[in-house]
């Protein structure tokens, strides 16, 4: 899941969440999670004041942010001292499925 600005939405991305009236959770949703965004709701949603929404996946390339390879070397490297550990294994395991998921990527198997 990504959070992004409503400008660099594009038809055919899923929103990941509803999208709702306010920032208040009983207000009124706007647009339901798992709808396929089109041209029309996104300029429907901009006209509306939306300023983000997440969407599915991670369908957006941001300056600065590690790319999927660069964050599983950090880990990699942060994990380097405790190879022999069975317990850090799985804390190591549980850290990469988290990285391919916030990546939108099935986990890697």
């Amino acid at each position: 899941m990504q959070k992004i600005p409503i400008t660099q939405a594009a038809p055919g991305m899923v929103l990941a969440q509803e999208i709702k009236n306010s920032d208040d959770p009983s207000s009124m949703t706007i647009c339901g999670k798992g709808i396929k965004l089109t041209e029309s709701l996104i300029a429907r949603l901009t006209q509306m004041g939306i300023q983000s929404l997440r969407v599915e996946g991670h369908p957006v390339k941001v300056e600065g942010e590690a790319s999927l390879q660069e964050m599983l070397a950090d880990l990699d490297k942060r994990f380097i001292r405790v190879e022999g550990d069975d317990l850090m294994k799985k804390v190591k395991e549980i850290y990469r499925r988290q990285i391919f998921r916030s990546m939108g990527e099935n986990d890697g198997r």
